[in-house]
């Protein structure tokens, strides 16, 4: 017998076509799950790489108007949902200009709230690539055990003719367990490299809002969004130093 891949095949019995016909299944689906992370993640990265300034430019001119519709406006980049998501859900309070501690609490919440949504969806898809990675050396091994059983088998149902009897059924076993190895290794890899990708972007997701997060800050005691105490202490403050300017 020759060990041309249709011939395998052909001799093959029906348990080893179906382990492989899994195999199969399994790197297709890793494979296409791969495929579509890795170009979500890029897409989501260069859109970042154009929101990020801009909005810190925004920010740095307090211009909060803009900055809500420029995250609107970036609809896959992952930083752009969080800011847009939170900013949507705080722009009520702020809109009078006024910024105080509670809203600075509600932001912080809502960018919480927001980022938990994004690395969830940042993540969907792992679970594919860590199951494949893990399970298809298994089960490329049990196609190779039930396929030195049955070349066993083989060797004493022709009373025992020796090595060469068994030689062909065992290479064919062992194929499956090279399969599942070769289903497996791209896998293990992709789940690698998406985990540091996706550990890096909401690295990204973090500074940025941390960033928002201290422009309100900033507004609390500055000239934009002080609250009303502080403006009615300054007042009183001018009023008192008058006389003696006088």
């Amino acid at each position: 017998m020759s060990f041309s891949i249709a011939d395998i095949w052909t001799h093959s019995p029906m348990f080893a076509k179906a382990i492989w016909a899994i195999l199969a299944i399994m790197s297709l689906w890793s494979m296409s799950v791969a495929l579509q992370k890795w170009w979500n993640l890029r897409t989501a990265q260069k859109e970042t790489l154009k929101f990020a300034p801009e909005f810190s430019q925004f920010l740095t001119e307090d211009n909060l108007s803009e900055a809500i519709n420029l995250a609107e406006s970036y609809k896959k980049s992952h930083v752009a949902r969080v800011l847009g998501g939170a900013l949507s859900e705080v722009k009520p309070l702020i809109a009078d200009g006024s910024v105080t501690v509670s809203d600075i609490n509600s932001a912080e919440r809502a960018i919480e709230r927001n980022m938990l949504v994004e690395i969830v969806s940042l993540k969907r898809g792992l679970a594919v690539l860590a199951t494949v990675g893990s399970t298809s050396p298994f089960v490329g091994l049990l196609g190779t055990v039930f396929g030195i059983i049955n070349a066993f088998v083989a060797m004493g149902t022709a009373g025992g003719a020796g090595i060469q009897a068994i030689a062909v059924g065992i290479a064919e076993a062992l194929i499956a367990t090279g399969f599942g190895l070769l289903v497996a290794i791209p896998a293990v890899w992709f789940f690698n490299f998406f985990q540091t990708k996706i550990d890096n972007l909401t690295a990204e997701m973090t500074y940025v809002s941390k960033e928002m997060i201290d422009y309100l800050i900033k507004g609390v005691s500055g000239e934009f969004g002080r609250s009303r105490f502080t403006r009615e202490f300054n007042t009183q403050a001018q009023k008192g130093s008058a006389p003696i300017s006088g």
